[in-house]
């Protein structure tokens, strides 16, 4: 699928609860395009054993040993299964629990890494929650948009690694941590 076709299916999502779907089945697509490989394919809609927790997107990390970014982000952050979250809102907030409901997602066995597609910014409250977590338990919660999703396929596109943007969103946050 192109790089055009893929952020014309992004922008011309609906917004809200009508385009959640479209919104995640669009991420999943563009996250394949950009990271599989060196990441696997993603395990969609993946229920715990008690039903109770569905995660969104996991996508196995098995860079061991591997110099490049995501098997960094494995040593680093024990990132074996990187856990993608969507958040496709309109007019309600991307806030604190929404952040709470991706932390609880992430198990020690899966790592310390996850990863929020947001239609939006998310509110202040988000960012606070991010960082407290970061400070208790050392997870780290990288809030995507559109713009970020748009700005790795033109990396690709010009030969670049898309995974640099999640690189610097990682150095970014450890920088505005306090």
């Amino acid at each position: 699928m192109s790089a055009k076709h893929l952020i014309k299916q992004l922008c011309s999502c609906p917004k809200g609860h009508a385009g959640w779907k479209e919104f995640e089945d669009i991420c999943i697509k563009i996250l394949c395009h950009l990271f599989v490989p060196p990441l696997s394919k993603p395990k969609i809609q993946k229920r715990t054993y008690s039903g109770i927790d569905v995660r969104d997107a996991v996508f196995p990390n098995r860079n061991f040993g591997s110099s490049n970014i995501w098997g960094e982000l494995l040593r680093e952050l024990e990132a074996r299964l990187i856990l993608f979250e969507f958040k496709n809102y309109d007019k309600e907030e991307i806030g604190k629990e929404e952040v709470d409901q991706t932390r609880n997602y992430l198990t020690k066995p899966m790592g310390r890494l996850a990863i929020m597609c947001c239609s939006k910014l998310p509110n202040e409250t988000a960012y606070k929650r991010r960082n407290s977590i970061f400070s208790a338990e050392k997870k780290v919660i990288l809030l995507l948009t559109p713009d970020h999703l748009r700005e790795m396929i033109f990396r690709k596109e010009r030969g670049e690694d898309p995974s640099d943007l999640v690189m610097d969103m990682v150095e970014e946050f450890y920088l505005q941590h306090e």
